[in-house]
C-alpha cells in the first residue's frame, strides 16, 4: 500500500513532518534519473541563509543546485514553494550518493556529472530539508506555503 500524505488528517501530516525532519528514513524507491545539463548559477554568500527565486516554470517550479568538492551552490538556503505545486529539483552532483527530500519521503540516486531529478507535488505544508543521504550535507530547505 503506497502511502500518500494527503490523505491523513491534519494533525497526523503534522506529526509525520515532525517525525520525517529528525531522521532519514525513506523507503520509496528513487526517482528517475535523467541527463541533462544544470544551468549555471553563482554561488551564495557564505554564512547566510538566502531566500532563493527558484525558477517557476511552465508546469511548475524548477529548482536547480549542484554539488562540487562538498559545495553546494545554485537554489540554496530556503526555498518558496506554493502549496499544490509541482515541484522538480533537479541536482547534479560529483560524488555517487542519495538526494532525499524529508516529508514527502521522495529520492534520485545521484551519479557524478549527471543530472538527476527529483519530482514531487507540494501537497503537505511546512519547511523540509533536501539532503544527500550518505554525506548529510543539506542542499536546500523548501517552505511549501
Amino acid at each position: 500500500m503506497t502511502w500518500r500524505p494527503s490523505r491523513l488528517p491534519a494533525a497526523l501530516v503534522g506529526t509525520a513532518v515532525a517525525l520525517a525532519l529528525t531522521g532519514c528514513a525513506g523507503t520509496e524507491a528513487p526517482a528517475a534519473t535523467t541527463s541533462s545539463p544544470p544551468s549555471a548559477v553563482s554561488a551564495p554568500d557564505p554564512g547566510s541563509t538566502p531566500v532563493t527565486g527558484a525558477e517557476p516554470s511552465g508546469a511548475g517550479q524548477r529548482v536547480e543546485v549542484q554539488v562540487s568538492g562538498g559545495r553546494v551552490t545554485g537554489d540554496t538556503g530556503r526555498v518558496p514553494v506554493a502549496l499544490e505545486t509541482p515541484v522538480t529539483v533537479v541536482i547534479t552532483s560529483d560524488v555517487v550518493d542519495t538526494a532525499h527530500l524529508h516529508g514527502y519521503d521522495v529520492e534520485a540516486e545521484l551519479s557524478p556529472g549527471e543530472a538527476a531529478e527529483l519530482s514531487f507535488d507540494a501537497t503537505i505544508p511546512g519547511v523540509f530539508e533536501l539532503e544527500l543521504h550518505e554525506a548529510g550535507t543539506v542542499l536546500l530547505t523548501l517552505q511549501v506555503q
